[in-house]
């Protein structure tokens, strides 16, 4: 019920077994086209799921309804994530290899994912960045959240670690906040280049950049490909 987590699924070799996921679940590719999808991370058909029965159910804290999940705990077994930061998505990816008995698999990806990001070089100055998850009212991420894990792991200072969750912000306030770098994510928001070239006339003199979501805050198998995306976005930076 998490598409993080479905693509880990899928990259541990299970598959046969998963039989359902959600709308949002879009990779791998495959699966999206051939498995049962049963609605939104937000708005799970419960009646798909109870028709699938599982063995499992694999959610998320954040990701998923309390309320929903609740529901389907009373009648079907359910693991429930609750990842902030790299340490603890290395934890969940060795927590589901046991639970699906695929323990080396992940192993060897826990181990492939830690070399990626220790081989990362050291930056001599953070940039001082927001990061934009939201337009209409502008929001960001705080420092309880797995995004600020992954801009610290890129080396950028977070302007908002002093926050929790996901604050709504001004575009005054970027600009008396001194900002160097705004980051406007992939997701949940689909912002673009229309975006940007908005922005440019509000903050002149902060880099605009665009950044793949899946990067920041997908937290399964995907983290393989993020070290390498950070280092390209780094050598964007001004």
């Amino acid at each position: 019920m998490v598409p993080s987590q479905t693509e880990l699924l899928y990259d541990l070799g299970l598959r046969e077994e998963v039989c359902g996921i959600t709308k949002f679940c879009v990779h791998p590719e495959e699966w999206y086209r051939s498995k049962t999808r049963v609605g939104g991370t937000k708005d799970v058909k419960t009646e798909l799921i109870d028709q699938l029965r599982p063995d499992l159910i694999i959610a998320n804290k954040e990701e998923n309804v309390k309320e929903q999940i609740d529901s389907l705990s009373g009648k079907w077994p359910v693991w429930v994530s609750d990842v902030n930061n790299l340490e603890e998505a290395l934890s969940m990816i060795r927590d589901i290899g046991n639970m699906t008995e695929r323990t080396s698999a992940a192993s060897q990806l826990i181990s492939k994912i830690s070399t990626a990001f220790q081989q990362l070089p050291p930056v001599r100055k953070k940039t001082r960045t927001a990061y934009l998850i939201w337009k209409d009212p502008y929001m960001t991420v705080g420092a309880d959240t797995f995004i600020h894990s992954m801009l610290e792991k890129a080396g950028f200072e977070n302007m908002y670690s002093d926050k929790t969750r996901y604050p709504e912000i001004t575009l005054e306030e970027l600009k008396a906040a001194e900002c160097e770098l705004l980051l406007l994510s992939s997701e949940p928001y689909p912002f673009r280049q229309k975006h940007i070239e908005e922005l440019k006339v509000a903050l002149p003199g902060v880099q605009l950049l665009l950044a793949d979501g899946e990067m920041f805050s997908w937290y399964g198998s995907r983290l393989l490909k993020t070290p390498a995306y950070i280092q390209k976005l780094r050598e964007m930076i001004n």
